[in-house]
């Protein structure tokens, strides 16, 4: 089977990123078709390693590859809360990623879902300190992504920081960097917990052409112990629509675009 998805293929895959879980007759209502047509698609995106077909249906991979994290509850709770929103988020800030571009992605969870988010997609560039990020893309070959390299900082970090990462970014050039924060605020600007993890993000914004934030509504008003920038820096936000428009109005003062997914 070819590598290059039809139409019909990318209503499928958009759906389960939106779901992640359907039956036949859920991807039928979205896609059209018939059943056996349906089928044959979720074959080819299984062959990609895109989803898993289910006894009536489909599901995405996502979970299957962190089957070792399972049981451990700091993991378990960073990729619950607000996943809904997060999902929703890295659907809309994938959107604004074109074919030919270089793009980065910070490690965070809401940045992982932007990656999900591209893996069905074709000629991209992506470079990333996640090493979760690097797996989930490794297996597309449209997507060619680049690891820093670099340190784990601590114990079930995913983020890779120190010189090795700082001198990889040194040499690459970007044309949007997505940032995931712990806090975001229009005074204090974008800030993270670790400092080596913002010395990695400052240099990734340094070389990107374009500044884009990805959080949730809960990060508004949060400073966290670690700058990474101004928020004169960032261009667009991209939040849920559980953000206020009181919440988002010092940022759009500022000339910052906003997209409430």
């Amino acid at each position: 089977m070819p590598d290059t998805l039809n139409g019909r293929c990318e209503q499928i895959i958009k759906f389960l990123l939106r779901v992640g879980t359907a039956s036949i007759e859920e991807i039928l209502g979205v896609a059209g078709s018939s059943a056996p047509s349906i089928r044959r698609d979720l074959a080819r995106l299984e062959n990609r390693g895109l989803i898993r077909r289910t006894h009536g249906g489909a599901t995405l991979v996502e979970p299957l590859l962190y089957e070792p994290f399972r049981y451990d509850s700091s993991f378990l709770a960073r990729e619950q809360r607000f996943a809904v929103e997060k999902r929703r988020i890295g659907l809309a800030a994938a959107e604004l990623v074109q074919p030919n571009e270089t793009i980065g992605l910070s490690a965070g969870t809401t940045t992982t879902h932007i990656g999900r988010s591209l893996r069905h997609r074709e000629k991209i560039q992506v470079i990333t300190n996640a090493i979760n990020i690097g797996m989930e893309l490794c297996n597309q070959p449209g997507v060619r992504t680049y690891l820093t390299g670099g340190v784990i900082p601590w114990a079930w970090s995913f983020s890779l920081t120190g010189n090795a990462a700082l001198e990889f970014l040194d040499d690459v050039y970007m044309d949007r960097v997505f940032l995931s924060v712990t806090g975001l605020d229009a005074d204090r600007g974008a800030t993270t917990l670790e400092a080596d993890e913002a010395l990695v993000y400052r240099k990734m914004l340094k070389q990107s052409k374009q500044v884009i934030v990805v959080t949730d509504a809960s990060k508004f008003g949060n400073v966290s112990p670690a700058f990474i920038c101004p928020a004169s820096e960032i261009h667009t936000i991209i939040t849920n629509v559980g953000a206020s428009p009181e919440v988002l109005a010092p940022f759009e003062r500022q000339g910052i675009r906003v997209v409430r997914a």
